[in-house]
């Protein structure tokens, strides 16, 4: 089955996020998305096709997700997509596939990826705190992603990583 649409996915679809260390904005999106459609749509897992999708938002967050109901991904499958992002990567300058990042909204709104021990010695200085908000991008489903994507720091868990005993 071809791609579809990210909202038409059911709510236990596997989901990967993807954030970006620095936002994607013009023909680097387009290119970016492109990308990641045309590989979508020939998505498949021992020769099964994958029902896929994927949302873009912010110019920072790429949510790729597929209903396992129809014919679950294989690790194979799943290294393909990686491929495709490590490729744009290379070409595009930017940073998609490294997760061991903290992504943080600043008290202007922004986006800001900090490496985790900056992000505990903000922490430490009360830079950042619990009510801070993160993004939790370890979800794995769909469903998830409604009020468990961007929260406070003391609702994910980054509570228990940064503010031990908190």
């Amino acid at each position: 089955m071809p791609r579809i649409e990210f909202d038409a996915l059911p709510d236990d679809a596997r989901l990967w996020i993807f954030a970006a260390d620095r936002p994607v904005t013009g023909s680097d999106a387009e290119t970016l998305l492109e990308r990641v459609d045309h590989f979508l749509d020939g998505w498949n897992a021992h020769g099964h096709p994958l029902t896929g999708a994927r949302r873009w938002d912010g110019d920072r967050f790429l949510f790729v997700a597929v209903d396992e109901r129809t014919a679950p991904p294989s690790g194979c499958s799943i290294d393909a997509l990686h491929r495709v992002l490590k490729d744009f990567e290379a070409e595009g300058g930017v940073g998609l596939t490294d997760h061991i990042d903290v992504l943080w909204r600043d008290p202007d709104g922004r986006v800001v990826r900090t490496s985790r021990p900056d992000f505990t010695r903000l922490a430490r200085e009360g830079t950042v705190s619990l009510e801070t908000s993160v993004f939790d991008t370890t979800l794995t489903r769909k469903a998830d992603l409604v009020g468990g994507f961007e929260v406070p720091a003391g609702d994910a868990w980054h509570r228990r990583a940064f503010w031990r005993g908190k």
